[in-house]
Parts: structure tokens; sequence; C-alpha cells
């Protein structure tokens, strides 16, 4: 890809566009080496080195991260009274991030923070239909019925309706009155899973999503921690951009 020299750097964050323009102006750039001096320099991303004081800048395009998220923290890119997801990125090039989705401020799990605007619409677009897992606690004993309510869809108040979907009851611990259950979802609709427990008598108490398409959570990060993707992971997210 070829881009100017000031954008480049800008977007890798040295600094604003007048700053790295300056920095150029002083020769403190370097294209393969070599000093330059015009801001408008055309870059090729892909074989071009770029240097600022003798220490390499490399591009990136975009940047897709898995990251566990914490209740209480929400799904934002900015917001003044609450941490957001993107506040827990330390390690980005990017400034430009931004959740895929959202979850509720008190469910954990699974989220992809990326800038990859494209990839993000294709796994949000309600015509995909693009699966997502969760683990819950949900208040009571899980039926058979209720399994069979979920397969065939749900009211979920007087004007919207789930999607057909899939729930698998874990456990049942009788002495606190809870169950243990996964729940497959193909749309996201506000407060989706809760709503759909409301709806058959149920409340969830715990919630965390484990899977989004093909890719499956980490269980290796810890609540807040967050790591770069695989290419073999962006690729599997790529393939869910494909219309069923």
């Amino acid at each position: 890809m070829l881009i100017r020299l000031d954008k480049y750097l800008a977007d890798m964050q040295v600094g604003t566009r007048s700053e790295v323009k300056e920095l150029i102006r002083k020769k403190r750039v370097t294209v393969n080496d070599n000093i330059v001096t015009k801001p408008e320099l055309k870059i090729n991303t892909d074989h071009d080195s770029v240097s600022v004081d003798g220490e390499s800048v490399g591009y990136h395009e975009y940047e897709y991260f898995m990251l566990n998220k914490p209740a209480g923290v929400v799904s934002a890119t900015d917001d003044n009274t609450c941490t957001t997801v993107i506040d827990l990125i330390k390690t980005k090039n990017r400034k430009d991030l931004f959740p895929v989705g959202r979850l509720d401020k008190d469910t954990e799990g699974l989220l992809i923070i990326t800038n990859d605007g494209a990839m993000a619409h294709d796994l949000l677009s309600p015509k995909k239909h693009v699966d997502k897992t969760y683990y819950a606690k949900v208040k009571g004993k899980i039926s058979d019925m209720e399994v069979k309510q979920f397969a065939d869809g749900l009211f979920i108040d007087d004007e919207l309706t789930a999607l057909p979907a899939i729930l698998k009851v874990l456990s049942y611990n009788s002495d606190k009155d809870y169950s243990e259950i996964h729940v497959t979802i193909h749309e996201g609709k506000f407060h989706q899973v809760k709503r759909m427990f409301t709806a058959i008598g149920s409340e969830v108490l715990f919630l965390k999503r484990i899977t989004f398409g093909a890719l499956s959570f980490d269980e290796s990060l810890k609540t807040g921690e967050y790591r770069t993707l695989t290419k073999e992971e962006i690729s599997l997210l790529q393939q869910n951009q494909i219309k069923r």
C-alpha cells in the first residue's frame, strides 16, 4: 500500500500531522536509511523501512486484539465516567481502535478490538447471522420445554422476537438453585440473552461470552488481559464474513 510519509507516521502515533511534518523538516526521519525532508513522500508500507531518530517505525494498517472483558468496564471507545475496553489496550499502535459490538457492563469474556471497519460491519450484520456463544449461570432449573422454546424462537417483549437459539444445560445446582448453561445466538439485540431468560421466567446471574463466530475464547487470558489475534484467528473471522 502507498501512503504519504506524514500520514504513515501520524497513523503510528509518532505525533500529529503537524508534529511529524516538523520531525521530517528537521531531518529526523529516514526512509530506507536515507534522510527525507518531504512529508508528502509516498511510502510503500510493504517494502520501505521508516525510522525516526534511528528507531524503526513499522506500519500496521489493521490491528486485532482478543480481550477478556471484565465486569464494570464499558464497551465503548470513550466515556467520561467509566473505564472503557479501549483503555485496557496498552500496546496499541493505532488510535482508531473500537470494540466489535458490545458486551453489557456486567458481562465478561470475549470481545474483539480492532480498527478494521469492514470486518466489524460484516461480523455484526444481521444478514450474516454470526454465531455467538455464552456461558451463563441462570436462576432455577432449566427444563427440556424451555430448551425447546429457545430452539423455536422467543417473544422477548411485546414487539421483539429472538431468532431460534441453541440452549444447552450443563448442570443444575440444587443447593443454590441455579443452572449452568451454554447458549448460542445468531443476532445481537440489546440485552438479548438476559431478556430471553426473563421471557421464560428465569434470570441471568452471570454471563460470559466464549465464542464469536469461529473464534473461541482463549482461556489463558485472565480477566482484563488481552493479546493480538494470530493470523489463523484473523482468517477464521474473515471466513465468518461470508454470508450463509
